[in-house]
Parts: C-alpha cells; sequence; structure tokens
C-alpha cells in the first residue's frame, strides 16, 4: 500500500510538472546574472551571477559556461542584465536558455 501511495504521488508531480506549473518551477532554476564577455568562435560566454543553487554553487561568482546552441550568444551582449539556465555534464557547465532580464 505504502509504495503505491509513493507511485502515484510520483505520477502526480510529474503531471503538475508537465503541465501549465512546470514553467513556474522552471523559472525557479532560472539565475540572475550579467553578461562579462562573449566568444562566439568558442561557443562560451562569460557571466557574473549569484547564487545557484540549481547547480550546487552557494556563493555569487564570474565563470565561463559552455553553450548548449551558439544562437544563444547573439540574443545578449556584453553588459546586459539576464536571467539564465544552466546544466553540469561531463565537459562542465553549458547554458542552455538565456534571455535579457526585465
Amino acid at each position: 500500500m505504502n509504495r503505491m501511495i509513493r507511485i502515484a504521488a510520483a505520477a502526480t508531480l510529474a503531471l503538475s510538472l508537465s503541465g501549465p506549473w512546470g514553467a513556474a518551477f522552471a523559472q525557479a532554476a532560472a539565475i540572475n546574472g550579467e553578461v562579462k564577455k562573449i566568444d562566439e568562435g568558442a561557443g562560451k560566454i562569460t557571466l557574473k551571477h549569484g547564487p545557484a543553487k540549481s547547480l550546487g554553487m552557494d556563493e555569487p561568482m564570474t565563470m565561463v559556461y559552455r553553450v548548449k546552441d551558439p544562437t544563444l550568444l547573439k540574443q545578449v551582449k556584453v553588459g546586459d542584465k539576464v536571467r539564465f539556465e544552466a546544466q553540469e555534464g561531463d565537459g562542465g557547465f553549458t547554458v542552455t536558455a538565456i534571455q535579457k532580464a526585465k
């Protein structure tokens, strides 16, 4: 019985993340930062950002990130305040989404 409750809870969570509430959860993982440097040739961006709990970073820092899609670099310029999402992989951290902050 306890196993069935856990399965039902996991299914409910998965459905809620795929619905309209999923966007709200995705926003919670967004990191605020500022573009410091863009290297289109290497597909990298340097971002100064606050704590990035989703990446296990508790302190603000400036870091170089790879970008998942090089066209992301054309959406921002040095000095822009941004919100971005990133993930950790075998080769380091990669920006998967970025947009100018409002």
